[in-house]
């Protein structure tokens, strides 16, 4: 699998965890991921049944770690769709450039971080659903010819 094929898939990515009596501690770096890290945010106080996400990035690439409580990230990349259940802080999940995802099922109190590859730009989101299939069904009909 080469670097590129590597880095198109939606993946589990392991974080360092070093143990101590006094508790444990992760460290995410530019050593640990993927791409360079451009922006970090996080999400919580998410109500009830609220989603979050619900689009794709044309660039940007995204790690997202439950850093406290759990969630859902449904991901769809125009062919195979999963589910993913964060809930350890030293897991993170990579979800390349061209990847639908929404982040769903937030217990209660939780918090999710996401680091991105790119910074903030309005025009790097697909946010409609059909427009997205659309785009990716063009892009594979490319490749296939």
């Amino acid at each position: 699998m080469t670097e590129s094929e590597k880095n198109s898939k939606v993946r589990i990515i392991r974080l360092s965890k070093i143990r101590d009596r006094r508790g444990n501690l992760s460290v995410v770096d530019n050593k640990s991921l993927p791409f360079k890290i451009a922006r970090t945010y996080w999400i919580y106080d998410v109500p009830s049944g609220k989603d979050r996400g619900g689009h794709a990035y044309h660039k940007s690439h995204e790690i997202i770690i439950a850093l406290s409580g759990s969630f859902e990230v449904y991901t769809n990349d125009g062919t195979n769709e999963k589910s993913y259940r964060m809930e350890h802080c030293d897991k993170a999940l990579y979800i390349p450039a061209g990847t639908w995802r929404q982040i769903r099922n937030f217990a209660t109190n939780s918090t999710a971080l996401v680091i991105a590859s790119t910074p903030y730009s309005p025009r790097d989101y697909i946010r409609d659903f059909d427009t997205f299939c659309e785009q990716k069904k063009a892009s594979h009909e490319r490749d296939n010819h």
